[in-house]
């Protein structure tokens, strides 16, 4: 069964860092599109940043020139690097990504089970 686990969250002061991954487990043929999402208490998910299977990347105003969207198509894992971050940018986490499975062969969109990152000092 092909899953996401996410990791990497946690506390961090205003103007630290942290890099979440997000790696997809079971039997898989082709990774396409991977994102990651956030939603902070009271709003709504919102989508931060995007790679495609050939690396070009897409970014949400408030994070951009702070947060680097990476990925492993080998080990299907994205990575989102997070620097100067602000209390504004506390959340969870999600990942997101569009999974062509062995054992079905359909592309199909998987998302993570989340992951929480608060800025605070």
């Amino acid at each position: 069964q092909v899953q996401l686990v996410e990791s990497g969250g946690g506390l961090v002061q205003p103007g630290g860092s942290l890099r979440l991954s997000c790696a997809a487990s079971g039997s898989i043929y082709s990774t396409y599109a991977m994102c990651w999402y956030r939603q902070a208490p009271g709003k709504q998910r919102e989508l931060v940043a995007v790679i495609t299977s050939g690396g070009s990347t897409n970014y949400a105003d408030a994070v951009k020139g702070r947060f680097t969207i990476s990925r492993d198509n080998a080990k299907h894992t994205v990575y989102l690097q997070m620097n100067s971050l602000k209390p504004e940018d506390t959340g969870v986490y999600y990942c997101k990504a569009d999974l062509r499975p062995i054992t079905t062969m359909t592309v199909n969109t998987y998302w993570g089970q989340g992951t929480q990152v608060t800025v605070s000092s």
